[in-house]
């Protein structure tokens, strides 16, 4: 089973300044803001967690349905935050690829969707 992701950024962003002396010499002074690293980390693991859940709330209603397990077992095998939805139920694989009318559902749910969950996620991580 996947684990949830833990994003590291390490350039933090910062300001760059130059100063020009008397004599010509330009001096370029570099300053790193402490916190873009802990804050961008944090906004990535939220988008993330966020993409997550909305592939398996827009794949519910595209999914093959009898009983239901399918669903559930996507719910209870996806750790949500790693970037990685999973199926439990035994027949999910064949289901996928080879049901007449609901195959190959995540494909189906992208076509629609994909654009609102880019940006879905885009604001998780422009803050």
């Amino acid at each position: 089973m996947a684990q949830k992701r833990n994003f590291s950024i390490t350039t933090p962003r910062g300001t760059l300044s130059s100063v020009t002396g008397k004599n010509g010499k330009v001096t370029v002074k570099l300053e790193w803001n402490p916190g873009f690293g802990r804050e961008k980390s944090e906004g990535f693991s939220k988008a993330q967690a966020f993409v997550d859940s909305e592939c398996l709330r827009l794949m519910n209603p595209l999914a093959p349905r009898r009983t239901g397990f399918l669903i559930e077992s996507a719910t209870l095998g996806t750790v949500v935050g790693s970037g990685s939805v999973e199926y439990l139920a035994p027949y999910a694989r064949r289901q996928y690829y080879e049901h007449k009318s609901k195959r190959k559902w995540f494909e189906t749910m992208k076509r629609g969707y994909l654009s609102s969950v880019r940006k879905g996620a885009a604001r998780f991580i422009a803050n």
